[in-house]
């Protein structure tokens, strides 16, 4: 493939400020995508007056001190009035409301707390009371019907004696050996001078729901506080508040939510249909001594990705299907499945629902990121609760659009194309390609932006954006996303490639300007874009990606998930099916210019992956290659600074070979003045 030598572009690179800045052209600035708030979980009262829901509130990068984002609580009435209740420096964990409307608890280490705490605040005003706490962490917290005791679940602590050697400097780790299991913990709220109770379970509690008979409790639990067991081998066990066990349900795969129905006669859960399914996604329901299940959903074209009850005989879902999100139901026999809302709207993350049946959600849309929403009963609609990015009203926004095409096999693929805001005329456009990791993920028809994928930025400048849900993917089911089992890259990445084809064919992308990105599986993508489809792509970024298959499941955190839900095999067993869908075994084919990326302290895919992909293409010769490492940074970057210097290294690259020069790279130091013509909003 020809690599294009255009006209110098440059980068145009953001001062931080403490407020959005608007594009002179009013698209969407790289600053802009790193302010954008968003809701979390939104919960709904019992008598449905006000809706609680946790904002992502973004560091402004260089002006505050560098961190992940904060996590604030806020309240919204049915008529959207809302106001925040713990706000500022704090990171709010899981919220719940008392039985009574009147109060909330919720998890936070605010200032002076050694460890995240249990808190309890007053919808009507007050301050935050701290209603229980352990020597290490809360992590999650299941409140009992009448609202007097919590279920607690917290990492076994450090004994006083490795507390002492650690401060002699004996802070060696034992891999693998020297885990800590997750305990659970029964707190009486109503008697502030009682130490909460430790229930003896054998394993590592990951999830905790009260039933509400407020005799027992569903668990979910690992058989070690590892990362491969918590996702392929964590099964549901029925306990009493004492710890004795009273069933368990042997779920065939990777398990997700947790449901008790009203009368605590069935428990609903969200499984994966068997061993090598790689999503859990099937709607099960089982009794309440646990013992057999049922699939209510047979057959589904999509995924479950959250459950409430009605009633007692009818189970509330939310089904990603496709690029959309339905609301349905079904009855707790399989039968009297309805759409309560069609796919065609918000796409939907979460709900909860109140004794009279209002049902809060949040959700977002190509225009919008994440917000709460009210659905009041009998409603046909819902409404919109929260804007917590008011001034995106004034930033022009591309359309994005749902696209299908068929791949070289027949098999349909459905995408999502971001158009450039601005194109002259029919004249071709830059294309980014973004692929979304897992695989066992999928692109919706929601808000999409963010650090590692600025699409509205992108857009702004320019360029077209593809993201294609290639096969393997979740949303469609399990037939589909099992059809890259056993030979991953493959057909899988064909499937992108013939995406790029049909937006060639449309008219809309110059072949010679296509790019290619993605994190983690996305990152796999950019390397066997780089490498097997070089001619394909004129430039390539890769994220914490995979280059080698082989040592990526001896040394990754993994290797049973990677066994049982995409390779199928182990590389003693089948050592060519892991060299030639390895990336490195076509690194003496690259010319395409190739930017690298990781955290140093990833644990899923290690950061040698990169330094091997590294070292392959500079040995290669043919084409520039970069590396550049965040310490301290896992398998994403988190912090805001990271993530800053990421978005802007990501669009300097695409600039400097779609657009720009191409040749050598362009220089390594990144420039955050601010350009002029730029002024605070």
């Amino acid at each position: 493939m020809r690599h294009p030598i255009l006209r110098t572009t440059g980068l145009l690179l953001l001062l931080v400020l403490a407020a959005p800045i608007l594009a002179a052209s009013g698209g969407m600035t790289l600053r802009q995508v790193a302010e954008v708030r968003a809701v979390g979980q939104a919960s709904i009262s019992p008598d449905g007056r006000q809706v609680a829901y946790t904002l992502s509130v973004p560091r402004v990068p260089g002006v505050d001190d560098d961190g992940p984002a904060w996590t604030e609580l806020h309240l919204v009435s049915r008529e959207g009035a809302s106001r925040g209740y713990v706000t500022g420096k704090v990171n709010v964990g899981a919220h719940a409301w008392m039985p009574d409307s009147r109060s909330l608890a919720y998890l936070a280490k605010r200032q002076g707390d050694e460890t995240r705490r249990l808190y309890r605040i007053p919808v009507d005003g007050g301050e935050s009371v701290a209603i229980a706490s352990l020597k290490s962490d809360i992590t999650a917290f299941s409140l009992s019907p009448d609202g007097r005791r919590a279920a607690l679940l917290a990492g076994a602590p450090e004994s006083d004696a490795l507390k002492a050697l650690k401060k002699k400097g004996f802070s060696q780790k034992v891999y693998e050996e020297d885990w800590r299991p997750v305990q659970l913990w029964i707190a009486d709220l109503g008697d502030s001078s009682a130490e909460p109770r430790l229930v003896p379970v054998e394993g590592s509690v990951q999830s905790v729901e009260w039933s509400p008979a407020g005799d027992r409790l569903a668990l979910t639990v690992a058989p070690r506080q590892l990362t491969d067991d918590t996702l392929v081998f964590t099964r549901i066990r029925i306990v009493s508040p004492e710890g004795r066990v009273l069933g368990r349900v042997e779920n065939p795969g990777k398990v997700g939510g947790l449901s008790w129905s009203p009368d605590g006669a069935h428990l609903a859960f969200i499984s994966a249909e068997d061993k090598h399914d790689a999503q859990q996604g099937r709607l099960f329901v089982a009794g309440r001594d646990g013992g057999a299940w049922r699939d209510l959903l047979p057959g589904l074209p999509g995924h479950v990705v959250d459950i409430e009850w009605r009633d007692a005989s009818t189970a509330q879902f939310i089904s990603w299907e496709g690029v959309q999100a339905r609301l349905g139901e079904v009855g707790v026999a399989g039968g009297g499945q309805r759409t309560l809302l069609a796919g065609e709207g918000p796409v939907w993350a979460g709900f909860s629902r109140s004794a009279a049946g209002d049902i809060a959600l949040t959700g977002s849309t190509p225009q919008q990121p994440s917000e709460a929403y009210l659905l009041p009963a009998g409603a046909g609609a819902p409404r919109k609760l929260t804007d917590s990015n008011p001034w995106l009203k004034d930033v022009r926004l591309a359309r994005q659009e749902v696209i299908r095409y068929a791949a070289r096999d027949g098999l349909e693929i459905e995408g999502l194309l971001v158009h450039p805001l601005e194109r002259r005329g029919n004249a071709r456009v830059p294309l980014i390609v973004v692929v979304h990791g897992g695989p066992e993920s999928h692109y919706t028809n929601g808000w999409l932006t963010s650090y590692a994928q600025p699409l509205h930025h992108a857009a702004a400048q320019g360029y077209a954006v593809f993201l294609p849900n290639y096969r393997s993917s979740t949303g469609r089911g399990v037939e589909y996303s099992k059809k890259g089992f056993g030979r991953p890259g493959m057909e899988e990445f064909d499937d992108v490639v013939d995406g790029v084809d049909h937006l060639v064919a449309s008219g809309l992308v110059d072949r010679d300007k296509v790019g290619i990105t993605g994190g983690s599986y996305g990152g796999y993508a950019s390397a066997w874009g780089a490498t097997y489809y070089s001619e394909r792509f004129a430039a390539s970024v890769m994220f914490v990606g995979i280059s080698d298959q082989a040592s990526l499941v001896t040394t990754g955190d993994i290797p049973w998930e990677q066994n049982l839900v995409h390779m199928g095999t182990w590389p003693w067993e089948n050592p060519e099916l892991f060299r030639k869908t390895s990336p490195i075994a076509y690194a003496q084919q690259s010319k395409t210019p190739t930017l690298i990326l990781h955290g140093e302290a990833d644990p899923r895919v290690p950061v040698m992956q990169s330094y091997m992909f590294y070292r392959y293409l500079k040995l290669a010769g043919q084409a520039p290659v970069r590396l550049v490492l965040y310490p301290g940074e896992g398998h994403g970057n988190s912090r805001a600074a990271s993530r800053y210097d990421y978005s802007l290294r990501l669009m300097q690259w695409m600039d400097h070979y779609l657009k720009g020069p191409g040749g050598e790279p362009p220089p390594y130091e990144i420039d955050y003045a601010l350009p002029a013509g730029d002024a605070k909003k």
